[in-house]
């Protein structure tokens, strides 16, 4: 059967991108489907718009802490407004951008929501495309919970598009996006009231750096509820009114306008169909084995759609695996092992490898070494701050071998991203010992710490 194309990708977020493009310069035929601005979440309303926000809310700092290196007060003024219209008009620059990769590279960008017809038939809004193999790479959309009164709420996609900074924001969820958000705001100025479930935030993440992001938090003025629930939400004249239940929680706040909701993330094939073409879901997500093939064995799929490892790198490598497995006859997995992350929180904390805990359940408690530093970094030896840096090795005893690396921290994420190359080829203790330090840096702890 001639199909219309060698491939037709569902998405033109990260994974779909990498995909395209690389199958596209083996020589395939390619389509790629969406719907909204080009880049997906993590260019139109994810890591890159928030990184910005964080990049403006740490300016907040700035001019206070260079009162202590002589430079004279000044009271500064923001302006969120002019800064979400500046950070929207980035965000569609970028998606212009990657659309002219796409054209460099040949693939055809059609516009229109997609939905299976067939297992070779895709619609896409008024044209019906059929290929010989199809990848979806459709993402993740944030997860609402069910209580009355949360059309109230807005999520991170909404975040960037306040038409007012908020006075008083309600955010709920002790993610990673929650986390974040919450220190942008308290940063501008907004007060910040964080609801969580549990006892802690950053679940998943290594006990120490949650116990140091969090107090850090706290002591920055953000009001963090622990073991606390939202029951209902109301609007009133003031705004929203949250009915609370928790330990230590009030039994309700009053914010101005915003409640954020950030509990996570689920597999976004909403609208795609896939029962009739007999793709098999578990939980939502799509099910793939090493070669990101669903059950399907002509229909891949890439990306937080999968539930695998829900990070714009994973997404851009295995889009980039699939198209050298399928189209380039170079076939490769992609490697899960030792992927550096990082939550750009004030502070901003980072890691890569084991949490304490995970080298626990693989080698034992007395087969570790753990190596734990905290102290003031010598920039603010001069601003008043107390700002304090965590920095941590777990090392296995038998081979000496590094399992893991944290660190919360002014530019957590630049020195982890470096540290993980180490990791990655099996760095030793001894390896991270007898290498020079560069003095005076924060990073040189992780070569002279005993």
């Amino acid at each position: 059967m001639a199909y219309d194309y060698d491939l037709l990708v569902i998405g033109a977020g990260s994974g779909g991108l990498a995909a395209a493009k690389r199958a596209a310069s083996y020589g395939a035929t390619v389509a790629i489907i969406e719907s909204e601005l080009v880049g997906g979440t993590c260019v139109v309303r994810g890591c890159v718009p928030k990184k910005l926000l964080v990049y403006a809310s740490q300016f907040a700092h700035q001019y206070k802490y260079a009162e202590g290196y002589g430079w004279e007060a000044v009271q500064p003024g923001f302006n969120w407004n002019r800064l979400a219209e500046i950070v929207d008009k980035e965000v569609n620059r970028l998606s212009l951008l990657h659309e002219g990769f796409l054209d460099k590279a040949t693939v055809e960008l059609v516009r229109g929501a997609a939905s299976f017809k067939d297992p070779h038939t895709v619609q896409a809004g008024d044209r019906t495309l059929t290929a010989e193999r199809i990848l979806i790479a459709t993402g993740s959309e944030a997860v609402l919970p069910d209580v009355p009164g949360i059309e109230h709420a807005l999520t991170s996609r909404e975040a960037f598009k306040l038409p007012k900074q908020p006075k008083h924001i309600a955010i709920i969820g002790g993610g990673y996006i929650g986390v974040e958000f919450a220190g942008i705001f308290n940063s501008f100025g907004t007060k910040v009231t964080q609801i969580v479930r549990g006892n802690q935030i950053l679940r998943g993440f290594d006990e120490d750096i949650r116990d140091h992001v969090q107090g850090a938090m706290v002591e920055h003025g953000i009001e963090l509820l622990t073991h606390t629930v939202v029951e209902r939400m109301e609007k009133t004249e003031e705004g929203t009114t949250l009915f609370l239940k928790g330990e230590n929680a009030p039994e309700k706040i009053t914010v101005d306008a915003a409640v954020l909701v950030a509990i996570g993330r689920a597999p976004n094939t909403e609208g795609l169909h896939l029962d009739k073409v007999g793709v098999e879901t578990k939980d939502g997500a799509i099910v793939v084995n090493e070669w990101s093939q669903t059950s399907q064995s002509h229909i891949y799929s890439v990306g937080d759609v999968t539930n695998r490892v829900n990070l714009t790198p994973v997404a851009i490598d295995e889009g980039r695996a699939f198209a050298d497995t399928v189209f380039g006859n170079q076939p490769r997995p992609v490697n899960y092992a030792n992927i550096p992350t990082a939550v750009f929180s004030q502070p901003e904390a980072a890691t890569v490898g084991l949490t304490e805990a995970e080298a626990i359940a693989q080698f034992g408690a007395d087969n570790l070494k753990i190596h734990r530093a905290r102290f003031k970094p010598l920039f603010h030896s001069l601003t008043g701050a107390n700002e304090r840096v965590l920095m941590k090795l777990i090392v296995e005893r038998e081979s000496d071998r590094v399992l893991g690396v944290h660190m919360v921290g002014k530019d957590a994420a630049e020195i982890i991203q470096a540290v993980a190359i180490a990791i990655n080829m099996g760095a030793t203790k001894r390896d991270f010992d007898n290498t020079m330090a560069l003095h005076p840096s924060t990073a040189e702890e992780f070569v002279t710490m005993r």
